[in-house]
């Protein structure tokens, strides 16, 4: 009686290889995916620059959205709505002063102009984080009630969105965010840019 070897068959599951066979296809994909991650970096860049650019010309001239109208800094209005925090009356007496004002409104402006067009983003992520630590400190999130007892309305004690945007912009520099749709490739070939990197 012949005996015929029959093929053993294993039953259960197969743990795919966690290694690639093919070098070409991975390659592919990486560059894919590359790509796609540059154009969303790309992207929030662009977003996050109109965010800061939009808040400086509706403080600017009193668009009716978070600065009502008659209320802008060219109207005379004042920059400051600062209700809770350690640091309440000085903000208050800053408000009051035309540096501060200054100050305040070309900080939106540069920091807005430079996301936009993806330049100088290494000062741009420095700028940015220090404007959006004192706004967090001028809004107090931790706050539950206004100095004036109504509710602070505070969704979040600490990361609110000041965090969240300072943790964005930082993360945009880091990530050269500027040179896929920006200008910043030809930011860093400029004579001055190269020779400071902390310009780029």
């Amino acid at each position: 009686m012949a005996i015929h070897n029959q093929p053993h068959h294993r039953l259960g599951f197969r743990i795919p290889s966690l290694y690639r066979t093919g070098a070409a296809p991975v390659a592919a994909t990486d560059t894919a995916a590359t790509t796609t991650s540059a154009h969303v970096l790309a992207g929030l860049c662009v977003l996050t620059g109109f965010v800061f650019l939009w808040a400086f010309l509706d403080k600017t001239f009193g668009f009716g959205y978070a600065t009502p109208s008659g209320k802008g800094w060219i109207d005379g209005g004042s920059l400051s709505s600062v209700a809770a925090g350690p640091m309440e009356s000085t903000f208050h007496d800053w408000a009051g002063a035309g540096w501060a004002n200054w100050l305040f409104m070309l900080g939106l402006l540069g920091i807005g102009v430079a996301l936009v067009f993806g330049v100088a983003l290494r000062l741009t992520a420095v700028a940015g984080t220090a404007m959006m630590a004192l706004m967090w400190i001028a809004e107090w999130p931790p706050a539950k009630h206004l100095s004036g007892r109504s509710l602070s309305m505070s969704s979040n004690p600490f990361a609110d969105h000041h965090l969240i945007c300072a943790v964005v912009i930082i993360a945009l520099a880091a990530a050269g965010a500027g040179t896929t749709w920006g200008l910043g490739k030809l930011w860093a070939r400029l004579p001055f840019v190269s020779r400071h990197n902390w310009l780029r």
